[in-house]
């Protein structure tokens, strides 16, 4: 709650009707998408996703410490936020520089053999 900073990390679901600008080398880029809601979805929360990692590695390497998490009112969110416009919110990152004797230390992780499959 004393985080200096608070993003809202989000999808578009009209995200298709900017591929002729954002992606013109496919021609029918936003048709591929038209009318087709679970696509839409799917492939929105998941770049979004992959965008806001990419967002918390450049927190990261600029020094800031990130918290980033799930389990809040999501609709609350993007009611309060997003009203009138086709963006969802997946995640929130609080941003800023913590007190490293109040910071939990790094959670254990899986060893690459349980959780990897090399084919």
């Amino acid at each position: 709650m004393a985080a200096p900073v608070t993003a809202i990390v989000g999808h578009d679901l009209a995200f298709h009707e900017r591929l002729p600008t954002l992606f013109p080398h496919h021609p029918n880029a936003k048709g591929m998408f038209e009318g087709k809601l679970p696509l839409i979805e799917m492939t929105a929360f998941r770049n979004g996703s992959l965008q806001g990692a990419y967002f918390i590695i450049a927190a990261r390497a600029l020094g800031l410490d990130c918290g980033p998490m799930s389990g809040f009112d999501n609709a609350g969110v993007d009611a309060e936020f997003f009203a009138g416009t086709q963006v969802k919110s997946n995640f929130l990152c609080n941003l800023g520089f913590g007190d490293h004797s109040k910071i939990f230390a790094r959670s254990p992780r899986l060893d690459f053999a349980s959780v990897c499959t090399l084919l």
